[in-house]
Parts: C-alpha cells; sequence; structure tokens
C-alpha cells in the first residue's frame, strides 16, 4: 500500500491563519471606527497582493499564503493617505514582490513585506499625511498581541522587549505618550513578524529592546515627524540589524560555551 505525505499541524500556513486570527481584534476596531473608506482601503490592498501571489503561482509554481491578507492589513492601517490609487498599488506592488515574493514566498524573506512597502511609500512621496490612529485601535493590538504571543505565533520576547523599555521611559518622564498608540500598532503588525524578526530568545529580546529605543530616539530627535512615521522608520532600522542580534547571541552562547567546557 503506497502512503501519501502526511504533514504537521505547525506548517506557514497554519502560522499565517493564526496571525489572522491574533490581529483580528485590530482589524475590526480599525474598519468599524474607519468606515466605508477603511474597507475600501483595504480591499485594495487585499486584490493588489493576491494578484502578485497568483502572478508568482502561475509563473514560478510558487504557492500562494495567507500572508499576504496580513501584509494588506498592515498596509491599509499604517499607510500615508490622500496617496491616490496608483502610488498606494505601487507601494504594494513593490514591497510585495521585492520583499517577499523573489524570495520564495513568506518564510523566506529577511524584511517584512509591509515595512519595505510602508517605508517606500514614505520616502517617495514625503508629503502624503500619514495617518492618526484613534485610542480605540491602538488598544486593540493588546488583545491582538496577547492572542499571538499565547498561540506562539507572535515573538512574545520581542514584544515584551520593547514594552518594558517604553514602560519604563515613560514612567521616567520621557514625552512618549504622542507615539504610544501608533508604536502599539506598529509593534503588532510589524516587528512581532516572526519571520522578520530575531530567532534567538537573546535576540529576540534584543529586537525587542532595540526597536523601543529607535522610537525613543526618534520621539526625541525628529521634529514635526507624524508618530507612525517614527514607528514605521524604527520598525525598518530593527528588521534590518535583526540577523545581526541573532549572530551576537550565537556568538556569546558560543562564547560562553568555550569558557565553560574548554
Amino acid at each position: 500500500m503506497t502512503r501519501g505525505l502526511t504533514h504537521g499541524l505547525w506548517d506557514r500556513e497554519t502560522v499565517a491563519l493564526l496571525l489572522l486570527v491574533a490581529v483580528m481584534p485590530l482589524a475590526l476596531t480599525w474598519l468599524w471606527y474607519g468606515g466605508f473608506d477603511a474597507a475600501g482601503r483595504l480591499a485594495l490592498a487585499l486584490v493588489v497582493s493576491g494578484l502578485w501571489h497568483v502572478i508568482f503561482m502561475l509563473v514560478r509554481a510558487q504557492p500562494p499564503s495567507f500572508a499576504g491578507a496580513l501584509t494588506a492589513l498592515a498596509v491599509a492601517i499604517l499607510a500615508p493617505e490622500d496617496l491616490g490609487f496608483v502610488p498606494f498599488v505601487l507601494g504594494i506592488s513593490f514591497g510585495s514582490v521585492m520583499a517577499e515574493l523573489v524570495f520564495g514566498g513568506w518564510g523566506r524573506n529577511v524584511l517584512n513585506p509591509a515595512t519595505v512597502t510602508l517605508a517606500f511609500l514614505g520616502f517617495g512621496f514625503a508629503t502624503a499625511p500619514w495617518p492618526h490612529m484613534v485610542l480605540p485601535v491602538a488598544w486593540a493590538a493588546i488583545p491582538a498581541a496577547i492572542i499571538g504571543m499565547v498561540t506562539g505565533v507572535m515573538p512574545a520576547r520581542v514584544i515584551l522587549g520593547a514594552v518594558i523599555v517604553l514602560g519604563a521611559a515613560e514612567l521616567g518622564g520621557l514625552p512618549l505618550e504622542p507615539v504610544l498608540p501608533a508604536v502599539g500598532l506598529v509593534l503588532v503588525l510589524l516587528v512581532a513578524d516572526p519571520v522578520a524578526s530575531a530567532s534567538t530568545r537573546l535576540g529576540g529580546w534584543l529586537n525587542g529592546i532595540v526597536f523601543a529605543l529607535l522610537v525613543i530616539m526618534f520621539t526625541l530627535n525628529w521634529a514635526g515627524a507624524a508618530p507612525v512615521r517614527m514607528a514605521v522608520s524604527a520598525a525598518l532600522l530593527t528588521s534590518l540589524i535583526a540577523p545581526l542580534l541573532d549572530e551576537t547571541a550565537i556568538a556569546l552562547w558560543l562564547f560562553h560555551r568555550r569558557r565553560r567546557h574548554g
């Protein structure tokens, strides 16, 4: 008898679906307050992201992923407003293709495609206003983070490292309150990506800490910048050095191992 191939429960699509479940409180709250404009923005992002996934599926026999919906949601929520149809489509196309699909799809990418999309739109259309995050949407990031950490699809060390540093800075009197709603959304939607964040234990803590420190630095020194722009910029820089954080963690582990065992 020939047995078919069997797969474990935890594959990349299971993780992507659980991530979508985790961010549902945030997504639904944002849609409730954003109304038809938010729904239309999300629908366009889903169509563009899905189209590119289908194209790569046909050209490279590369299966599409539910992670494309995560990218679309993050871009719809965080992208600059009043961009117009063409810039919005161009930004999503650039991020989805250049940061994800050319590497073989979600799970093989180095940077979060939504982060790349948002950075591209921010630099390419610098005069477009960034969205202002209402508090109920920002509060919805808390249950999203909890669900993600409990199910194991969001790196708890990354989230907790950032929360601890930002909380300590806030208690220390730093003027972070105006940027915290945007930072919370970016932390959940971009920084806590299990693919693009550091994967070692120490690296995960450092990942969250570096993101928080960059947010603090931008808040104190980047006069006039919108909170979402500062948070997205911090997310991009943190993603770029995430491999270095893992390398540092591994080097320290090897150093202590040599000292202990000779």
